[in-house]
């Protein structure tokens, strides 16, 4: 997602204004219905302006004209959060353009068609400079690729044929190279559609704790309905007589309208938190489901580790002075291109108080390299003063120093097997010089490093009552090593496919949510089985239409922050919930007694507010009513504030800021409001 859309608003306030004409359209009763709690002040607010008609006074007028504007803040509370989504949707609509495809045909020949006649299986060329026309794989070439229109990161990505980075988007652009793509989406319906789609709210679906939450505010609209109704007989056995304008009043103040009309706000505006984090939710489902998750299945490469080996320690063999090793490791470095000579240098500039990455040094002069090859399993460097340096695996190097008449050091074999012990990969670092024999100087410790503060994320999930799982491709020592090292819960080592698919069934078995992370094909079984299955844009098509969440920045270790988001989503509905009726228990002190105050005197002892006037007390109610959706509004957009914690001290944290907050907050506010109504002539 182009990050400059998925931005937040500058000014609520703005957009507040911009989203007003969605608002006032959406009075309309075929729009309205769809939220039964919100129809029903609808049906109240023009049962009201009938009865203003047919008798005006200024407190029906006024009842009425704050019965309208509660359905527009709740109407204004969803054009936001869809209006946010309408933006981000108009950015990627601006990045499709209408291209022509080079298509081969089957005795290899190019034919030039537009974007739009390709049909999954064709296959295109496209060379650097050109747009991508369509979803597809590379089955051929390998190129860099230029996906800041999908992703709006700048540096180009590698696209490769025969890997799991074969997966390539339509509209993006290749940079360098050729590559032959086979299509494998039909148009109008490739990523970009369905991102414009999601985005846009257009295939949302209401969720099965939406439902559920709806289902429960629908009766209790139906109790209070009831609950009105039985009060006119009252009344009338009383000797009074409630007018209608009252009775609609009451009704709407005491049904949960607040939630009620934040609840589809509060479901969008959580897929675009997701969106802004660069992530694309297929479903509300998942986000929801991604707030419910028990276990984690992470992969170790990458996501828990940096992904290469990196050197991390040196251990001199007796009688070896450690700068002479280092020395040593560095020297036969210089040429090494890979990430684990690359760190080497690192750790050696580190160790002498240098500027790690600073490979600047001047090669010595008449010095030969000697690359690394699967035959010697060594590389090193040959200096001009005859000095041979060599680096490499334990027994290679024993062996080169055995054949140039050196000995085998007596404790090398012992730091070897406790390196390999410890999950990591042992170098043994040896070197002749032109008058000696060869030996051995010690031994380079190469260990998959765990990324910094990784345990303090997995403590974290711990609190929040979630099972984490490394899932890697290494022997069980190495495994085990490391999973005790990054603080997981469990680990699956030399994992297959089919051990993925099983470890899956096995927590769902439990009654468990299970979420992880892939990019390859063989992942895609796993990802469909799985609860919340995040695919990397950078992985095989197969794997995205398993997933039903596509992380674009490609970035495994996004999963924490999306469990992160969907827990946020569901204590925001939660919280606003608990509040919403804790709301209606102060209403209820504001609007009864003033009611029936005239026929029974001694009510008046329940105005523990106050209040001015019955007229007053139900004209403030209904305002503070009304107001209240408008005040929550931002905080339905941004949501709840998530910090990890027990679900039972979650729960008293938000019984105590919401439920009594919604209890105490209506008798400030209704008293406030009060004390204005009641200066106005006719009201007070």
């Amino acid at each position: 997602m182009n990050k400059s859309a998925s931005a937040q608003p500058k000014s609520l306030l703005a957009t507040a204004w911009a989203a007003l004409p969605e608002a006032v359209r959406k009075l309309d009763p075929r729009y309205v219905v769809k939220s039964p709690v919100i129809f029903v002040v609808w049906v109240g607010s023009v049962l009201t302006t009938v009865l203003s008609v047919l008798h005006p006074s200024l407190f029906s007028i006024s009842v009425t004209i704050w019965l309208w504007l509660t359905i527009v803040f709740a109407n204004l509370a969803e054009a936001i959060a869809e209006g946010r989504g309408k933006a981000q949707a108009d950015s990627l609509r601006r990045t499709r353009t209408q291209t022509t495809a080079r298509r081969l045909s089957a005795d290899g020949t190019e034919e030039a068609v537009p974007g739009t006649d390709l049909r999954p299986g064709d296959r295109v060329v496209v060379e650097a400079g050109q747009l991508i026309p369509g979803d597809g794989d590379v089955v051929e070439g390998i190129a860099t690729v230029d996906e800041s229109a999908i992703t709006g990161e700048s540096a180009p990505v590698i696209r490769e044929a025969g890997g799991d980075r074969c997966a390539v988007t339509g509209g993006t652009t290749v940079l360098s190279d050729r590559i032959v793509v086979q299509i494998t989406t039909k148009p109008g319906e490739t990523f970009i559609d369905k991102m414009i789609a999601l985005v846009e709210g257009a295939s949302r679906q209401k969720t099965p704790n939406e439902v559920a939450l709806g289902i429960l505010l629908v009766t209790l609209t139906v109790i209070f309905l009831l609950a009105v109704i039985a009060l006119q007989p009252q009344a009338i056995y009383s000797g009074d007589h409630l007018s209608l304008v009252v009775l609609v009043a009451l009704l709407v103040c005491l049904i949960p309208t607040t939630i009620g009309a934040l609840l589809s706000a509060i479901g969008i505006a959580g897929m675009d938190r997701l969106v802004q984090h660069n992530v694309l939710a297929m479903s509300g489902r998942a986000v929801e489901a991604a707030g419910d998750v028990n276990t984690l299945l992470l992969d170790k490469t990458g996501t828990i580790t940096y992904g290469n080996r990196r050197a991390s320690q040196v251990f001199p063999l007796a009688g070896v002075d450690r700068a002479e090793l280092l020395a040593a490791a560095r020297d036969s470095s210089l040429a090494d291109l890979t990430p684990e000579g690359r760190s080497i240098l690192d750790f050696v500039a580190g160790e002498r108080g240098e500027d790690p990455g600073d490979h600047t040094e001047v090669t010595p002069i008449g010095a030969s390299f000697v690359p690394f090859t699967a035959q010697t399993r060594m590389s090193g460097i040959d200096l001009a003063d005859g000095t041979q340096i060599r680096k490499g695996a334990g027994s290679a190097v024993a062996q080169w120093v055995s054949d140039g008449g050196g000995a085998t050091a007596s404790d090398l074999a012992g730091i070897v097997d406790q390196v390999s012990s410890a999950g990591a990969t042992p170098l043994v670092v040896a070197a002749r010089t032109a008058d000696g024999t060869p030996r051995a100087l010690g031994v380079i410790e190469l260990k998959d490093v765990v990324k910094p503060g990784m345990a303090d994320r997995f403590a974290q999930l711990r609190a929040m009552g979630i099972r984490t799982v490394m899932v890697t491709g290494d022997n069980p020592l190495t495994a085990k090593s490391i999973a005790a090292e990054a603080g997981v819960d469990d680990f699956l080592a030399e994992a297959t496919p089919e051990d993925k698919m099983a470890l899956i069934k096995a927590e769902q078995s439990g009654g468990r949510l299970v979420a992880m992370t892939g990019d390859g094909t063989n992942d895609a079984p796993a990802l469909a089985q799985a609860d919340v299955g995040v695919a990397m844009n950078s992985g095989t098509s197969a794997a995205k239409e398993a997933g039903n969440m596509v992380d674009l920045d490609s970035d495994p270790t996004k999963l924490i922050d999306i469990v992160a988001i969907g827990k946020q989503l569901l204590i925001t509905r939660g919280a606003l919930t608990t509040f919403s009726i804790a709301n209606d228990v102060a209403k209820y002190f504001a609007i009864i007694p003033a009611m029936f105050v005239g026929v029974f005197p001694g009510l008046q002892a329940l105005n523990l507010m106050g209040l001015h006037s019955p007229s007053s007390a139900i004209l403030s109610a209904v305002i503070f009513n009304a107001l209240v959706i408008l005040a929550l509004v931002p905080l339905a957009l941004r949501g709840v504030r998530y910090r990890p914690m027990s679900a039972s001290a979650m729960l008293n944290r938000n019984l105590l800021i919401y439920g009594l907050g919604g209890v105490i907050a209506p008798f400030i506010g209704i008293k406030l409001i009060d004390l204005v109504v009641a200066l106005i002539p006719g009201l007070g």
